[in-house]
């Protein structure tokens, strides 16, 4: 009998990785299925048992806009470089609340999901992948209130000089969507062994905004201190987004190529800890 189970052919064999940079990309794509049940889990669990449901989406983005315009632009006189005061701090949000999405719900993808990993297999990458497409959903729900918005302004005023940067729009996103999945992947990957990390990624992301141009233009820094905030990798998406639509805004081809560099190492960084850590995870978790 034991000589018949050894010989005995298998339909699939799971093994641990065994390099660094190891990732079977194409038995992700074999769980798509899965990874499409995991976008919908996350869209509908979100605002399942509330009154409003999806209006939810245009809610929290509005009520900031009016918070930013009260506080920084009419009580601390912030200057929004000539471009009305809601639509820019509606573009700086749109685009922030995307990464921001992207970064937190992925840096929690697997303590959230411990019970779901000891049980079954499937690709751990899955789950963060779900995560960044379901937060897309969201992403262009407030995208189109900020498009209502420009747009009307766009027609009533000559506030607003969009320009042929524009096209770039897609670049845009999918840098703070790569951005956003590689950093929560490798934090990810650590608060799996060291839990008070959450914590300080938490405060962090507090503090990383108001290092990016949101609530002020990147026009209106000294210029001695213009390059602590060029050192983020958002500031010249942001930035750009900001100059694309708007018209007002820091545009470079240096700043979004050290923006996209930024992204490709750190997800090398992010895979490489990874699957270092995918292979014990599930005895410290």
């Amino acid at each position: 009998m034991k000589q018949t189970i050894d010989t005995e052919p298998w339909d699939l064999e799971i093994e641990p990785t065994s390099g660094f940079f190891d990732l079977n990309w194409r038995e992700v794509w074999q769980y798509r299925d899965l990874i499409a049940l995991f976008v919908r889990r996350d869209i509908v669990a979100t605002y399942k048992q509330t009154i409003l449901g999806p209006i939810w989406f245009f809610v929290q983005p509005i009520l900031t806009t009016i918070a930013y315009v009260l506080i920084f632009g009419n009580v601390a006189g912030i200057s929004t470089g000539g471009i009305p005061k809601i639509l820019f701090y509606l573009a700086g949000i749109t685009l922030w609340n995307y990464f921001q999405e992207c970064l937190m719900k992925t840096s929690d993808t697997f303590i959230l999901n411990q019970n779901l990993f000891g049980k079954v297999y499937f690709p751990r990458l899955a789950a963060p992948i779900s995560v960044v497409v379901s937060s897309l959903f969201k992403f262009f729900i407030q995208l189109s209130l900020f498009l209502a918005a420009w747009a009307f302004y766009l027609v009533t005023t000559d506030s607003v000089q969009p320009n042929v940067t524009i096209l770039l729009f897609p670049f845009y996103v999918l840098l703070m969507s790569g951005m956003g999945f590689s950093l929560g992947v490798l934090i990810s990957s650590l608060t799996t062994k060291y839990r008070d990390l959450r914590f300080l990624i938490q405060f962090g992301i507090q503090l990383l905004m108001y290092g990016t141009p949101i609530v002020y233009p990147l026009s209106i820094v000294p210029e001695k201190y213009r390059i602590f905030l060029l050192a983020n990798p958002i500031t010249s998406v942001v930035e750009a987004f900001k100059y694309s639509f708007l018209g007002e805004g820091y545009f470079s081809w240096i700043g979004l190529g050290y923006s996209s560099a930024f992204m490709i190492v750190t997800l090398f960084l992010s895979i490489l800890v990874f699957n270092r850590v995918e292979k014990t995870f599930m005895d410290t978790v």
